[in-house]
């Protein structure tokens, strides 16, 4: 026996009959309009099984945009996030270094916010779990609570505590399940998920003075990372973007890969895992001289204000870019940077640029490699070559260095990506706004992918949240007298600085 059906193509004849009877209105064949619907349909349906995600990508309702607020904010990233039913806001820093969101909650040692508050056009916030209708804690018994062992219940909420490079940094406090509110790039439709907060009760180090005071985001490789749920729940792809533009403000988008024509180098495992964002540096290239044996790998670090070098790598780098740049050095220290020259607007030096090789043959070219002091007068008096030495064998590529490109770091198919770009159109189609949409809390949220997890925080180090700060006041004592007058601390200006390039 043969069973058979009939087709109809939706735009045929007999279905544009079946239209008219329904009341609707028949699309007219081979017009514009009707090459378009069926150009929208299949690129529709190639998302859909490209992707294998609900949406292309989200950002975070108080909208895409990232900024650096100096030294009173450590020199880090952050961004907006709204948390919790009815929402709190927190600026948040962002740190590809380390894995947990947390934020200050239920304080018993937190930084103070008060002192912020004229910086900002808005408050900072404190977390309470009790206070939201949408939040729970995460039992010991979760996969995802590290320290379920030592618990005395499996039942009682899940403690926490990470312990971060910077001397003495801490945050530690008990796990939350809780709403990320998010918001889609192309409609501006709102996204609820389901994510794990760090409740932070009490921090220390670092982020009592002045780093992070209203919380962390982590978007490490840790199942326990907010790019981690967002994938395995469905709702994007494995991977996100930070865009950094050279004054300081910049986008985040979560889902995103990038664009075809970006370069890319490949991740490389830390004793065999893929714990963290490390690629191989191959080579340095100081204007047109290629240094040999100048290869190291790397951690790629937004929550790294500079970028540090080993120790012998440092040596070499900074001695070339010293032999070739058309300055002179300054008579005075001025540490920790080493590297440090006069500088005036009548007098424009000649910077060679600098290029990292990475691996698979790819050229990073840095954008900014120096960073510019001004009086307090506003007039240029001097820039610094913004690189740093380390006694770790592992470098660490920092923000300084990612100015003026589009990062993406595809967890999906292990590769760092990048792509110049001025962080306003980050696809030819669609404009990514800086603003939250309307209705931004409004959507139903999405189930947490608990079971499917595995635990991350813990109480040994982890890679680093907040590698270093600007330069304090202990620092700017050394300057001497003919260096005084600039207020090192408060002008340290990082700006665009291609009018120095050469070639």
């Amino acid at each position: 026996m043969t069973l058979s059906s009939r087709l109809v193509h939706r735009f045929s004849n007999e279905a544009a009959v079946a239209a008219v009877k329904g009341g609707g209105a028949p699309l007219a064949r081979r017009s514009l309009e009707y090459y378009g619907v069926l150009v929208r349909s299949d690129l529709a349906r190639q998302n859909r099984r490209l992707s294998g995600s609900k949406f292309p990508m989200l950002f975070p309702s108080e909208g895409s945009e990232t900024m650096s607020l100096g030294n009173d904010f450590g020199w880090l990233h952050y961004t907006w996030i709204d948390i919790g039913t009815p929402t709190i806001s927190f600026l948040v820093a962002l740190d590809a270094g380390s894995d947990l969101l947390w934020v200050p909650c239920d304080c018993i040692q937190c930084a103070p916010l008060s002192g912020y508050h004229g910086s900002l056009d808005k408050d900072l916030g404190i977390y309470s779990p009790a206070e939201s209708r949408t939040s729970k804690h995460l039992s010991c018994s979760h996969k995802l609570c590290a320290s379920g062992p030592n618990c005395e219940s499996p039942k009682q909420p899940c403690p926490y505590t990470v312990d971060y490079y910077s001397e003495n940094t801490s945050s530690s406090g008990v796990l939350v399940e809780d709403r990320l509110h998010l918001a889609t790039a192309n409609d501006k439709m709102a996204v609820q998920a389901e994510v794990i907060i760090g409740c932070g009760r009490k921090q220390s180090g670092g982020y009592l003075d002045g780093m992070a005071p209203d919380g962390l985001l982590g978007l490490g490789f840790g199942d326990i990372s907010v790019p981690s749920i967002l994938a395995k729940s469905g709702l994007v792809r494995n991977s996100f973007s930070m865009c950094f533009r050279e004054d300081d403000s910049g986008r985040i988008l979560f889902g995103d890969q990038g664009v075809s024509t970006q370069k890319s180098t490949p991740f490389v495992p830390l004793n065999g895992k893929y714990v963290t964002y490390v690629i191989e540096v191959e080579s340095f290239r100081i204007g047109v001289h290629s240094l040999g044996n100048s290869g190291f790998q790397a951690l790629v670090d937004s929550g790294s204000s500079f970028t540090y070098l080993p120790s012998d790598v440092y040596k070499r780098v900074s001695l070339e870019f010293d032999h070739q740049v058309n300055a002179s050095r300054l008579d005075e220290d001025v540490p920790p940077w080493e590297y440090c020259y006069k500088a005036s607007l009548l007098e424009k030096p000649e910077v060679p640029s600098v290029i990292l090789s990475f691996a698979v043959n790819k050229s990073f070219v840095v954008t900014d490699p120096v960073f510019l002091l001004y009086t307090k007068e506003g007039e240029l008096a001097a820039f610094c070559l913004a690189l740093l030495s380390s006694e770790e064998t592992l470098g660490t590529i920092g923000q300084n260095f990612m100015k003026g490109y589009r990062m993406v770091f595809d967890r999906e198919n292990l590769k760092l990506g990048w792509s110049h770009s001025d962080c306003h159109d980050l696809d030819n189609s669609t404009r990514v706004p800086l603003t939250p949409p309307p209705g931004a809390h409004n959507r139903p949220e999405n189930p947490l992918p608990t079971e499917q997890q595995q635990s991350s925080p813990n109480g040994s180090a982890v890679s680093p949240a907040v590698a270093v700060r600007a330069p304090t006041s202990n620092h700017s004592a050394a300057v001497s007298n003919s260096l005084a007058p600039f207020h090192f601390l408060l002008l340290l200006v990082i700006t665009r600085v291609s009018i120095f390039f050469i070639g």
